[in-house]
């Protein structure tokens, strides 16, 4: 798997960003972040409608190695979560890109986006962070 797909942006907390809408994001962990955290065993996630800050911490993935931190990757509404991680969280591991997705955001303009996503790094910049 493309530990770091190009057309997604990332954070370095190991969260990716996919613009699904010109004002709303889908978020997840990258394959590097499920790849150190082992076998996921469950996933907190946000409160849909909850008003999240970049950089809070919002939810918890668990697995048998350890518990790790969800943060915000950008301020905005959570407008929808992944109810199937609650029966299936090795979703997480199994398809980190795809079905294994977290929760979505949406803020109030398409240049609010633009500008958040321009502060998160873009592949070869997370390629950096996991030292690839």
């Amino acid at each position: 798997m493309n530990p770091a797909p190009e057309d997604l942006r990332y954070t370095a907390e190991h969260e990716w960003v996919r613009r699904i809408e010109p004002t709303r994001v889908r978020v997840g962990i990258t394959d590097y972040a499920q790849s150190q955290l082992g076998d996921v065993v469950f996933v907190q996630l946000p409160e849909t409608g909850a008003a999240v800050a970049a950089g809070d911490g919002i939810g918890e993935v668990e697995s048998t190695k350890s518990v790790s931190d969800i943060y915000a990757p950008l301020s905005a509404k959570v407008v929808a979560v992944n109810q199937e991680l609650e029966a299936k969280p090795e979703t997480l591991n199994t398809d980190p890109y795809g079905g294994g997705w977290l929760f979505e955001l949406e803020v109030d303009s398409a240049s609010a986006l633009d500008s958040s996503l321009g502060e998160l790094l873009d592949a070869a910049g997370y390629q950096g962070v996991i030292g690839g």
